[in-house]
């Protein structure tokens, strides 16, 4: 199944189901209210629905407008933790996202005249379906809803600022989410799927999910260990060597630039920086 939340004439948004090149329009007014809904979400996904849209030319908002919690990875792939200079963490690096700064996969990212130095980082993310804590194994693969794509827009000169990445990893209106969750049974293998970042056409990111160090299942086990993960939760899983901060000389985003995340059987987020 695959699903995505739509903008709606008059500021309201939709979730909707994918089928072929139409969206079913759900009656829930995002995905994560959808999965949030305290029921079989699964069941309900897969109702009769409403209006039928063409997908083509749907304006997507971020898959889960407002989740509970924004959990990110960072340094959990051994190529950019070479390119950053870094060592093998032995626990996952973690840090936080708030709402406002996520984005739908095709808006723009907004940049405030308050930082040059804005960077790349096409990831694999993932959305929580039930509430989970403690959890083992099985229970923490249980708990995936589905698979997604974000794009960990950092502001660089903000990141490095002190140790903590919170300040450069959340600015506002700057992290593509989308386009779709897509469910565990839609991928041949979740755990290995391909992902490449591009600017302008170039490819700069070039991966398999394979390569992660701590994979998504080991993300959930391990973070629900300190806090109950809930459904609507979204969690990042890291970038794979190939950022501008790494490059030398550094490459950083300029005004129009194009950036392109695509992960294998989840789609593409394709977004314009905009300075302003």
């Amino acid at each position: 199944m695959r699903l995505s939340t739509v903008r709606r004439p008059g500021g309201t948004t939709a979730a909707g189901r994918i089928e072929g090149d139409t969206i079913v329009l759900l009656d829930y007014p995002c995905v994560g209210s959808l999965i949030a809904a305290g029921l079989d979400w699964r069941t309900a996904a897969a109702a009769v629905g409403g209006e039928v849209i063409p997908l083509d030319g749907a304006d997507l908002a971020p898959l889960v407008p407002a989740p509970p919690k924004i959990i990110c990875m960072g340094l959990n792939y051994a190529t950019h933790l070479k390119e950053m200079g870094r060592t093998p963490p032995t626990h996952p690096t973690l840090f936080a996202k708030y709402t406002r700064a996520l984005i739908g996969p095709t808006d723009d990212i907004l940049v405030p005249p308050v930082t040059e130095a804005v960077d790349w980082e096409g990831e694999l993310a993932f959305v929580i379906g039930t509430t989970v804590r403690f959890a083992d194994e099985a229970a923490a693969r249980e708990a995936i809803a589905g698979y997604t794509i974000m794009n960990d827009v950092t502001m660089r000169d903000w990141q490095f600022r002190t140790l903590q990445f919170l300040q450069g990893k959340s600015f506002e209106g700057s992290t593509p989410l989308g386009p779709s969750l897509v469910t565990p049974d839609e991928l041949e293998n979740p755990a290995d799927l391909a992902l490449r970042t591009l600017v302008n056409g170039e490819v700069m990111q070039k991966s398999r999910t394979s390569d992660l160090l701590f994979p998504p299942v080991e993300i959930v086990r391990y973070v629900s260990q300190f806090i109950t993960l809930e459904p609507g939760d979204v969690l990042t899983t890291g970038t794979p060597g190939g950022v501008g901060h790494g490059r030398n000389p550094k490459v950083y985003l300029a005004d129009g630039d194009v950036v392109t995340v695509d992960v294998e059987g989840l789609g593409v987020v394709r977004n314009t920086v905009r300075f302003g």
